[in-house]
């Protein structure tokens, strides 16, 4: 791990980004953030409203300004939005914040697990396991580049996936 000692959960719409982050957070007595919950309390209003009226551009000038400011942060866990990855700067800046997990997960159990939410604007299309895959193909090299740790769920226990997280950075900080 470097200075800044943050760890930074990426992943796709759906992959337990937030769920994982929270009980990691809570295991090892850090504070949790979720990049998304953040926009939305700086700007008082849902994701979905936000690319309602400044569209997915303006929605991702919000990210990076809020991306950049965490990496300035010390011991955080933090969840951040799925496409966080698509910026090169937001990429650097996680890189240099801290520590990068990928929480991998098969298209068919995103889809699965988002079908039925209304708060991804990006998925609110004709059809949804279409986007996830196309998504899916252009994420998932970046998320792996970025990534000093990649951890692929199965649906499983969330407590087993997150023990499975604490033995990989027990292992990366031993290296």
């Amino acid at each position: 791990m470097n200075a800044k000692n943050n760890i930074y959960l990426v992943g796709m719409p759906g992959a337990g980004k937030t769920t994982v982050g929270r009980q990691l957070a809570r295991r090892m007595q850090r504070t949790f953030v979720d990049a998304d919950h953040e926009i939305e309390t700086r700007t008082g209003v849902r994701i979905p409203v936000i690319f309602d009226i400044e569209g997915e551009q303006g929605f991702r000038d919000r990210e990076s300004r809020v991306i950049a400011e965490l990496a300035d942060e010390s011991n955080l866990i933090v969840a951040t939005g799925g496409g966080v990855v698509l910026r090169p700067q937001n990429r650097a800046a996680l890189r240099q914040g801290g520590t990068v997990i990928y929480l991998h997960v098969a298209p068919r159990l995103l889809f699965e697990r988002t079908r039925l939410d209304p708060n991804r604007p990006l998925l609110q299309v004709a059809d949804p396991m279409q986007k996830i895959e196309e998504l899916f193909a252009v994420r998932d090299p970046l998320y792996r580049e970025v990534a000093d740790i990649v951890i692929t769920s199965t649906g499983g226990s969330i407590s087993h996936l997150v023990k499975q997280l604490e033995r990989e950075l027990a292992r990366q900080c031993a290296a």
